[in-house]
């Protein structure tokens, strides 16, 4: 049976392709909000750290009604590092929206969220977004789009698509380009003729996936997933199976999307998308079934994760002065919390009880949950980032990525230089209006501390993307970092005079009148080996003064790191400590002597 009230529909993109804000006006459009509600702009960017740095990193759910059809809909990520995101939910629709740039075009991004919605057999819309862009290529980027189907070897059916030229930022759609339009009428009419209706069996034995977990501190903590069969109501005896065990549990409450709200509702059928609360243990790929008839829906596969860190707990000398959760059992509980929801996270105990290895898809998915649990008020340090190894076929392997970069002519020789020590391979080239698109093939190990030297080689005019691109022999060594640290070699409070002073020795990570303690990195040194100084140095006054003792020092503004920087600058004896206020770079071993004693038993 088919339900043609509803239409589930996903929409994936690469980074900044307009997901989000078209989304919004969709919202607008469909009268979710009263006449005068004032409404945030990329309404579904919900968290702070999604507001901050202007991407999705959760998938959402809302919905809107257009002529008495219900359109859910599910905003996804556009990083590849949130890529366990967008799996998973392409299990709860029908069709995908699938936005691409009207300058860009596609993007590596846009090719790994098209094989997966391909994969699943799903229906595509093509949105090409953007089209008021003065430098917009529509036709172009609609031969690329047709190109990347043919390609991933979509099926004739999916060969098929519609395309919708729009533009987000103005909520306007158009059937063609030439048509005059100044609402989305005909990207909502196209949905509802494209995308298939759910098919089932709504009076069969329940049958209901789990694809993604939300935390409320009132209600706990939220399943939401999609009626493959049967229907559900509240306060329902159930049973929650993987396909190897059951175990019986109660449904609470029972909750739809309306517009940006979940509301409660008494029973929810086939073919709807829904949340439950009520039962704790649940995790995602689990099937809520019938008790009588308990079978279980495939379960979720989601990509491996590519990059490790260590958290380790703080034990710098200023642990405990900023953050109020600084135990191992703090930092245990709170990692696997985290993988209840963060299904693309795995976290490892190891030989220490103070030390845990994190895994992920890459390190802005590693940085976002260090992010989140510094501002929850956690202290710890990380280790550098290292890649996942495999070995197939007896030979050890590594991970690839497809790197893509926008650049302009002028700064070509710089990234290839620096690429080619890199070990990455040249696979494409392709002009645009004003700059070159080169794509190469490199080690995910070639990335690290790759953005900075690539933002510094190309004056910020450069755009970079990678995807997971496969695993492959070995390349090698890459050359790490060329440069030592600046260590103090003593605690206390940075002093004008004292960095006045070491400026000559390199670059400074920190300004005057900071607390710093013994073994603290503070800046990079212009050598390749690390310098013991002493940023804390008073300027001594005496009898004899020379005519220019008095002048004001003239201090070079200090380079501010960010966390990812941080995380690519360290070497392997290093670490960040990262509090709820401070971010600092450190020795392992904060004592000299202990470093050199340390260095010459290696």
């Amino acid at each position: 049976m088919e339900r043609k009230d509803i239409r589930n529909i996903a929409i994936i993109a690469h980074v900044d392709h307009g997901k989000t804000t078209l989304v919004d006006a969709m919202l607008k459009q469909s009268h979710v909000f009263r006449a005068n509600e004032k409404v945030a702009e990329r309404v579904m960017d919900s968290g702070d750290i999604e507001r901050e740095r202007g991407i999705t990193i959760l998938s959402k759910n809302t919905s809107v009604m257009h002529e008495g059809v219900k359109i859910n809909i599910v905003d996804t990520p556009g990083h590849a590092d949130f890529g366990g995101e967008v799996e998973r939910v392409l299990n709860m629709v029908d069709g995908v929206l699938l936005l691409v740039d009207a300058f860009e075009g596609p993007m590596p991004q846009t090719k790994f969220v098209l094989r997966k919605a391909l994969e699943q057999k799903l229906k595509p819309i093509v949105v090409i977004n953007k089209i008021d862009k003065p430098d917009a290529r529509v036709e172009e980027v609609e031969d690329e789009v047709l190109e990347l189907f043919m390609e991933l070897e979509a099926d004739d059916d999916q060969l098929d698509f519609p395309v919708i030229y729009a533009n987000g930022r103005d909520g306007i759609a158009k059937a063609h380009m030439e048509d005059e339009s100044d609402n989305l009428e005909p990207l909502f009419k196209c949905i509802i003729e494209n995308c298939p209706c759910p098919k089932g069996d709504p009076e069969g034995p329940l049958q209901f996936m789990v694809t993604t977990l939300d935390y409320d501190d009132y209600v706990g903590k939220i399943a939401i997933g999609r009626i493959v069969r049967g229907k559900m109501k509240t306060n329902q005896q159930v049973v929650i199976t993987d396909g190897e065990s059951q175990r019986k549990a109660k449904i609470g409450r029972v909750y739809t999307y309306e517009g940006l709200k979940r509301s409660e509702t008494e029973e929810v059928y086939m073919g709807e998308i829904a949340a439950i609360v009520g039962i704790e243990d649940i995790k995602i790929g689990e099937t809520v079934a019938d008790p009588l008839n308990p079978e279980a829906l495939p379960t979720i596969d989601i990509d491996e994760p590519t990059l490790s860190m260590v958290f380790y707990v703080n034990d710098s000398p200023f642990a405990g002065q900023e953050g109020d959760f600084v135990t191992s059992r703090h930092l245990r509980d709170r990692l696997f919390r985290e993988v209840q929801t963060n299904v693309s996270l795995r976290v490892e105990e190891t030989d220490s009880a103070d030390a845990f290895k994190v895994s992920g898809r890459g390190e802005l998915h590693i940085a976002v949950l260090i992010e989140e649990m510094r501002r929850e008020g956690y202290e710890m340090q990380i280790g550098k980032p290292s890649v996942i190894l495999k070995e197939i076929n007896g030979r050890k392997c590594e991970p690839l990525e497809q790197l893509t970069i926008d650049v302009p002519q002028e700064f070509m020789g710089a990234v290839m230089e620096s690429l080619g020590t890199r070990k990455a391979e040249l696979v494409n080239m392709v002009d645009l209006a004003g700059y070159t698109r080169l794509e190469f093939i490199i080690p995910a190990r070639g990335l690290i501390g790759f953005r900075s030297e690539f933002l510094t080689g190309t004056k910020g005019n450069g755009i970079m993307y990678h995807v997971f691109h496969g695993y492959a022999p070995w390349k090698g060594e890459i050359p790490g970092r060329t440069r030592g640290s600046l260590v103090a070699f003593e605690t206390g409070e940075t002093t004008a005079y004292g960095i006045f002073n070491l400026q000559d020795r390199g670059t400074m990570f920190i300004q005057p009148t900071k607390k710093i303690y013994l073994g603290q990195i503070i800046g990079e040194s212009n050598r390749d080996v690390d310098i013991d100084v002493n940023p804390c140095k008073k300027k001594h006054l005496s009898n004899t003064r020379s005519s220019s003792a008095d002048e004001a020092l003239r201090l070079v503004p200090a380079r501010v790191m960010s966390l990812e920087q941080s995380l690519e600058w360290i070497n392997d004896d290093e670490l960040v400590e990262v509090t709820p206020k401070s971010i600092r770079l450190r020795k392992a071993i904060l004592d000299q002597h202990d470093r050199k004693k340390a260095a010459r038993n290696k």
